[in-house]
């Protein structure tokens, strides 16, 4: 397969003709055509339905140039990484679970991000997710979260898969409300007042998780009838700033959000169990000057507020 033919498939895809592909790649058209023939001819389908009003993606042939356009894009990554100036380029990425004290540390870590060229990443997602990018190098550092009961089978597994291990701390989770909401006078929360209250939860119901013997439990629960899925942070606080019928489940939220969104959070024996969080990353990886300092600043905040 020429990765040539790649790039001119998708040029053709976008502008919809081979003509105005082109004039785009600046190549004559015959050319185009009789690289997009080969280019089936190897595949084996038809990537496009050809007609008088231009050439339209077939079923297959769409979900081709969605794979061709990540390949590409990965051959440009790999290029870059190693030419020019880009191979001084700060980098950084972490993959961790929704948390105000995380959200906090990476933004004063932020600022020690200089020089001409960075890319830094963060990515929320859940435990699985988590170690499969650690495991995978898509993401260097990792911070997972799970019931601090199942720390014997997590601290195994880690080691299993060649991770480091670094515990974070240790918490309980609370219950996150509108200051005018009837739970932000009430002293103790019972099943009874969130009976009739709509929950807010970042767990995905149908996302894959870590499991073991029940070692691993869903860090939220559901203690109403009425729930709201919502993976964006910034949505849940929105929705619990606007909608005094709302709660949510949290890990210790720094008082700066409390007060940015109107919120108040309170704890209740209902959910009595420790939490841990635990920063993982591969045995082999060497820690860089960001890494250092990211980890000095979640760890400070989690001694802060947790």
């Amino acid at each position: 397969m020429n990765i040539f033919h790649l790039k001119y498939a998708i040029e053709v895809a976008k502008a919809g003709s081979i003509n105005k592909a082109g004039e785009n790649l600046g190549m004559a058209q015959p050319n185009i055509s009789r690289a997009l023939k080969d280019l089936e001819a190897d595949i084996g389908i038809n990537i496009f339905d050809r007609s008088s009003k231009g050439m339209n993606l077939t079923p297959e042939g769409k979900e081709f140039i969605t794979y061709a356009q990540q390949i590409l894009y990965h051959l440009d990554e790999l290029e870059n990484m190693y030419k020019g100036a880009s191979g001084n380029r700060q980098k950084f990425s972490v993959s961790a679970p929704r948390a105000g004290y995380i959200a906090e540390a990476f933004a004063e870590f932020s600022k020690n991000i200089n020089g001409s060229s960075a890319e830094v990443i963060l990515k929320e997602t859940g435990v699985h997710n988590t170690v499969k990018s650690i495991i995978g190098s898509d993401c260097k550092l990792g911070i997972i979260r799970y019931e601090a009961e199942a720390d014997r089978y997590f601290k195994e597994l880690i080691l299993e898969k060649g991770l480091e291990y670094k515990p974070l701390t240790v918490f309980n989770f609370a219950i996150l409300t509108s200051k005018n909401s009837e739970l932000a006078s009430v002293e103790k929360i019972t099943q009874e007042d969130l009976k009739n209250k709509i929950q807010i939860t970042h767990t995905d119901p149908y996302a894959a998780t870590l499991t073991a013997a029940n070692a691993y439990k869903e860090a939220s629960q559901e203690d109403s009838d009425k729930c709201i899925y919502v993976l964006d942070s910034a949505a849940q606080l929105e929705l619990l700033s606007q909608n005094a019928d709302t709660f949510m489940w949290v890990s210790p939220v720094p008082d700066a959000i409390l007060e940015r969104y109107n919120l108040v959070q309170k704890y209740s024996d209902l959910n009595s169990s420790k939490y841990m969080d635990v920063l993982i990353y591969r045995k082999d990886y060497k820690l860089t000057e960001l890494d250092k300092a990211f980890i000095e600043e979640v760890t400070r905040a989690a001694e802060k507020y947790l």
